[in-house]
């Protein structure tokens, strides 16, 4: 078994885990991994859903215990919180460049209406990740994951995907 060194450790070996539906960026790119304790050789990591059905949980759930028992603690635990809500706020700017670069338009700021809720309606102006062009257009508010939709540049042509903000 590794040697189980500091806190500060397992945050930064759980902070590696890669998001399974955004393969370019980590869990802690997108500030889904909130925090990792430790007492000896045990560590609690404690992550936050983009959203309270979002499919990958349990993936992430799964490979964040596994990286941590990899690294030498012998008790994992991976707790979900719930709030405060997840928001697209949290994405790093690491995060964002990342997910320019792999052609994926990083999301505006979060909106919201009254009460805090968040908007239902898409945003005004969503930038091409390939050429950085404004006139683009939503083709389908669902790309290939809940939390993405579907956009066409009508500088360059190309079809690309958007992070909705939350």
């Amino acid at each position: 078994m590794v040697s189980v060194t500091t806190g500060t450790d397992a945050y930064q070996v759980a902070a590696q885990v890669v998001d399974p539906e955004l393969r370019v960026v980590t869990i802690a790119d997108l500030g889904i991994l909130r925090a990792v304790d430790t007492d000896g050789d045990r560590a609690v990591a404690t992550i936050t859903p983009t959203y309270s059905g979002c499919p990958a949980m349990d993936v992430i759930r799964a490979e964040v215990a596994a990286a941590l028992r990899t690294a030498g603690w012998a008790e994992v635990e991976v707790v979900t919180q719930l709030h405060p809500a997840w928001s697209t706020d949290w994405i790093t700017d690491t995060g964002r460049r990342k997910l320019a670069a792999a052609g994926i338009a990083p999301p505006g700021p979060a909106r919201t209406v009254s009460l805090g809720l968040p908007a239902s309606r898409p945003p005004d102006q969503v930038a091409c990740p390939r050429c950085g062009s404004t006139a683009t257009d939503e083709l389908s508010r669902f790309g290939s994951t809940p939390c993405k939709a579907l956009w066409r540049c009508d500088g360059c042509g190309d079809p690309f995907e958007h992070v909705k903000s939350f």
